[in-house]
């Protein structure tokens, strides 16, 4: 299951903090798949086949700090283990530009991902971190998240997702290691 995070709605579409967003709408774009509404599951869903293997797409439909509900349901309808998930995210730590693979490890401070590991348990699932950059100081981030990145940026933010991209058919096909290598030595 491949998971994008952002908000809902258009006021947000194009916003740092819709990176997620950017990156599942790429794999829409590249493997195919159309996003249905899923009321009861509180997300847009979609199937399309990678490397040979089916794959569930969604996007939650509620705002960013809520994430969780949407994506346990989700695993829970497609009977999909947790250790089968994958969820990309802004990250404000990475610089545009940067994209990293991370399995495991500890939500970073990330409300979306806060809110994943209260309602799922195994924190030990696929992440891709997807660089925005960092205002400089900590109470402009809600604002810097919040607001549309300039073109230089919002290219290199768009190439990182195009690199992650690229490497989703190894890590369908259960090859991390080769996929962290390639992404991680594409962006140094």
């Amino acid at each position: 299951m491949i998971v994008g995070l952002g908000n809902p709605g258009p006021k947000y579409a194009e916003t740092r903090h819709n990176a997620g967003f950017w990156f599942l709408d790429r794999v829409l774009q590249r493997f195919g798949g159309d996003l249905r509404a899923q009321s009861k599951l509180k997300a847009e869903t979609a199937r399309t086949v990678i490397e040979g293997r089916d794959c569930v797409l969604a996007r939650p439909a509620s705002f960013m700090n809520e994430s969780g509900l949407p994506v346990r349901s989700v695993l829970d309808y497609f009977r999909i283990p947790a250790a089968d998930l994958l969820v990309a995210y802004d990250e404000l730590d990475l610089p545009p530009g940067i994209v990293r693979l991370k399995q495991g490890g500890g939500h970073g401070g990330h409300n979306g991902m806060r809110d994943i590991f209260r309602h799922v348990p195994d924190h030990e699932f696929l992440r891709f971190r997807i660089g925005i950059g960092h205002p400089g100081s900590k109470d402009r981030v809600t604002g810097y998240v919040l607001g549309r990145p300039g073109a230089d940026d919002e290219r290199s933010i768009r190439d990182a997702i195009d690199r992650a991209v690229d490497v989703l058919p190894e890590i369908v096909a259960g090859r991390i290691a080769p996929a962290m290598k390639a992404l991680h030595t594409a962006a140094d």
